[in-house]
């Protein structure tokens, strides 16, 4: 399944360049949780969006929006870091502990601002909105060359399992698999989505249910510390793959309905 952040970039991409009502904005975001509310992490922030300060009451998602809106916010980015490969967070500070901490976020690199949601209760979703004084800049990465970077992590993981021969016969995975995929959170999307994302997200979830198998099955047929290291090495670049693709996918339809709006003002 794709992210909060994902559906938060997405929609309200569409929605700030009038492909989509705040209402769908709203319904795509319960998706994730029966409600969300919205706080600043720092005063600038706060000044900015108009927003309480986390510990006081929290804010509406509607109230996001509109601040979004008044900022003039036409783009935004999906940001998915882990330790190791930070790219977009910028440097150091709040904005990038929560992100690692949640594993995602969403970034307005023109204003300097960032929002990560976190769950704080069961059905409750919070975004906190966060002062980034230095943004950092994601690359851009075509969609093409996300699709290849996904096929070429997949021969060279195949190959170096084979070669490792730690690669399982485990009884069952193909139901597994499929048992796997539709029981992942079905995150709609709004109408003029580029189809080509929608197949590079598609292919990103098969993956990356694979590799949930493949980490349920740990050690995975390895008789060995290092056998079991070797095996966890050649599954990494496929991780990363992943997670470079949906970025991918996402900021590219965020980037098509902002230039939907460019094209017709």
């Amino acid at each position: 399944m794709c992210r909060p952040s994902a559906t938060l970039a997405v929609w309200s991409s569409a929605w700030l360049n009038g492909a989509a009502a705040s209402d769908d904005v709203l319904d795509a975001l319960l998706v994730w949780g029966e409600a969300h509310d919205v706080v600043a992490a720092d005063a600038a922030a706060a000044e900015a969006f108009d927003l309480p300060l986390a510990f006081n009451r929290a804010a509406t998602p509607v109230q996001l929006l509109l601040a979004l809106r008044s900022q003039g916010a036409k783009s935004m980015q999906l940001l998915l870091p882990v330790p190791g490969d930070v790219r977009g967070l910028g440097g150091g500070g709040l904005f990038t502990e929560a992100a690692l901490r949640t594993g995602e976020a969403v970034l307005l690199p023109d204003f300097g601002y960032g929002l990560v949601p976190e769950v704080i209760a069961e059905g409750l979703m919070r975004w906190t909105v966060y002062s980034v004084p230095t943004p950092g800049v994601l690359e851009y990465r075509p969609l093409g060359e996300a699709e290849h970077g996904l096929t070429d992590a997949i021969r060279a993981s195949a190959g170096a399992l084979q070669s490792l021969d730690v690669a399982s016969d485990r009884r069952g995975v193909r139901a597994e698999l499929s048992a796997r995929l539709r029981s992942a959170t079905d995150a709609p999307w709004p109408a003029g989505m580029p189809g080509r994302s929608l197949r590079v997200l598609q292919r990103s979830e098969e993956i990356a249910a694979i590799l949930a198998i493949a980490e349920s099955d740990d050690p995975g047929g390895a008789l060995s510390a290092s056998a079991v290291n070797q095996r966890a090495e050649a599954l990494r670049p496929l991780t990363e793959a992943v997670r470079s693709a949906r970025c991918a996918a996402i900021n590219e339809a965020v980037r098509v309905f902002a230039d939907q709006a460019d094209r017709h003002p």
